[in-house]
């Protein structure tokens, strides 16, 4: 009895988190450098690589522009 005490409970509690207004929010899709960015901040193993090629990438674009504005 106390297992389908639980069981009902928690298929109740489901079902008016899962009963919204209908409207859904899409939520923009993530780019590249923001994907590797949140990549470079975790706690994994490579991810101070991802910082450095990151780092890397920002630097080589700024002299790109540098180069760019030259005369």
């Amino acid at each position: 009895m106390k297992r389908f005490a639980i069981v009902t409970i928690a298929l109740l509690t489901g079902a008016a988190c899962g009963s919204g207004s209908g409207e859904t929010e899409t939520a923009e899709p993530l780019t590249q450098a923001q994907k590797d960015s949140i990549v470079g901040n975790l706690p994994v193993p490579g991810a101070s690589g991802v910082r450095g090629a990151m780092s890397a990438m920002e630097q080589a674009k700024a002299r790109a522009e540098q180069h760019d504005t030259m005369r």
